[in-house]
């Protein structure tokens, strides 16, 4: 007898629950919203920043290019360092003036760099590295010269690593130090 008097309280308490749930209150009367806005316009893509800088020790990034409205020229063939060696070529030295005052004066004033060594595939890694130290070291001391301050430079190396140089040509242009805003 439990079994039939339980079932039956357990199904109208099932039912119970399940009426509740389904229960809701009145809806609320509707009310007159505002037409909806057209979606604002979407703001145009800020425009592609200017071309690089790839001279022949140096190669500089499309922001500072732009930011720094330097005026450079593309020199994708000259030579870069010259194989072995860390000595700033003299054809660099002015676009490094124009990056000096940049962020000594002008518009970047106070910012920061980095400066990444390269160099081509041949060698030892870590004789690559050093030598990619050497070059940073180097475009450092130069732009420190012009005023630059030693903590506003972040030195460092990637030696042969990113280099892709398969003959002279393209070695040399594994030869460079990389500068950007940081």
């Amino acid at each position: 007898m439990k079994t039939r008097f339980v079932l039956p309280v357990v199904g109208l308490s099932l039912f119970a629950l399940a009426a509740a749930g389904c229960a809701h209150e009145p809806a609320a009367p509707a009310v007159a919203t505002p037409a909806a806005r057209p979606p604002a316009p979407v703001a145009s893509a800020p425009p592609p920043p200017a071309a690089s800088y790839d001279g022949a020790a140096v190669a500089i990034s499309g922001d500072l290019v732009a930011a720094c409205n330097l005026v450079v020229n593309k020199v994708d063939s000259a030579p870069k360092f010259d194989f072995d060696d860390s000595a700033l070529p003299d054809q660099d030295r002015g676009v490094l003036d124009q990056v000096a005052k940049c962020v000594t004066t002008g518009p970047l004033r106070g910012r920061a760099l980095s400066l990444v060594g390269r160099a081509d595939p041949r060698g030892e890694v870590e004789y690559n590295f050093a030598l990619g130290e050497r070059r940073a070291d180097t475009v450092a001391n130069y732009l420190g010269q012009l005023g630059v301050a030693k903590d506003k430079l972040r030195e460092t190396s990637r030696g042969k690593l990113d280099a892709t140089g398969t003959d002279e040509e393209s070695w040399a242009r594994d030869r460079r130090v990389d500068i950007a805003l940081l």
